[in-house]
């Protein structure tokens, strides 16, 4: 797993020994709920980190003779338990639409109404994780496009809003026609803090405590989009795991220093270290999981009395 690091600093031990083992004592394969299911989760590299930790928890606790982890590259990852009969499998697409950077236009083109390459492997997934953000708040030379395309024509002067507003809406339309609600849970997880500015995290061994988290600061036009969106979808509903918060509190929780290769001098404070914070994201999931499971289980029997009655009454 890539972001498994050396943290030798007592405190971050601590947690994170703390957290393994309470979420061996809640994960998906405790009652079988993820036999024969397939699992997908699309967005940047801080999902990867997620699907990462998703995997390693799930090795932790699945027989291990028949499980493995597959790298394809670093745009495709999957876990897979031939026990279980199930796969959880990581797609890197940080604007969910598609990015052309090959420059075949002299340009990297990002189109806002065209869904990553990688959608058509998407359909058919019984639980399925998405995210953006971070690479729409890039600035200067991390800007990963050089102009926009929409209805076929190249745009320049688009406000960065508006066009991650489209590209959510290509998403939300493929949502809404592909996925079969009656078999698939969807969710969305929110942008995490990345602690790049005052509070660095180098050095760091112990979570922001009191109001010092609103002081990290993450792009609110970007996460007021996503929820925008997210909250206009009707037909197939798209439970918004909203673990923003929750890590701006957490400086101490990056591979900071600890990830360092030599030459390097930006301690990396936007990923998160294995075990920690993206193992608490899995167990919010699963227990989202869980409550959606009850709602269904209950409306079907509401349902059925419902249906017994009506015979009953002709």
């Amino acid at each position: 797993m890539e972001q498994l690091v050396d943290r030798r600093d007592n405190n971050f031990t601590y947690l994170s020994q703390k957290l393994i083992v309470d979420s061996r004592l809640g994960t998906m394969a405790d009652d079988e709920r993820l036999r024969g299911k397939r699992v997908i989760l699309v967005g940047d590299s801080i999902n990867r980190n997620q699907w990462e930790s998703l995997a390693c928890l799930l090795y932790s606790v699945l027989p291990p003779s028949r499980a493995h982890v597959e790298v394809h590259s670093h745009v495709y990852k999957v876990f897979r338990s031939e026990d279980y009969n199930c796969s959880v499998e990581f797609y890197w697409s940080p604007f969910l639409v598609q990015l052309d950077d090959s420059k075949g236009q002299g340009r990297a083109v990002l189109r806002l109404d065209k869904l990553d390459a990688s959608a058509k492997n998407w359909e058919g997934a019984d639980i399925m994780v998405f995210n953006s953000g971070h690479w729409w708040a890039h600035a200067g030379k991390k800007i990963a496009w050089d102009v926009f395309e929409h209805d076929g024509k190249l745009d320049e002067n688009m406000e960065v809003e508006s066009a991650m507003e489209l590209a959510m809406k290509t998403w939300a339309h493929w949502v809404k026609t592909k996925v079969d609600r009656r078999r698939t849970r969807v969710f969305f997880r929110s942008i995490t803090a990345a602690h790049n500015s005052k509070y660095k995290c180098f050095g760091k061994t112990m979570p922001l405590i009191g109001e010092e988290y609103s002081k990290i600061v993450v792009p609110e036009l970007v996460v007021k989009t996503i929820e925008r969106v997210i909250g206009s979808m009707e037909v197939v509903p798209v439970k918004y795991l909203n673990i923003t918060k929750l890590t701006q509190f957490r400086v101490d929780a990056h591979p900071g220093i600890f990830s360092l290769k030599k030459g390097e001098v930006h301690p990396d404070c936007s990923h998160w270290c294995l075990p920690g914070v993206p193992d608490t994201w899995n167990r919010l999931l699963y227990a989202l999981i869980l409550l959606d499971m009850q709602k269904a289980t209950l409306q079907l029997e509401t349902d059925q009395i419902s249906s017994q009655k009506i015979r009953k009454f002709h």
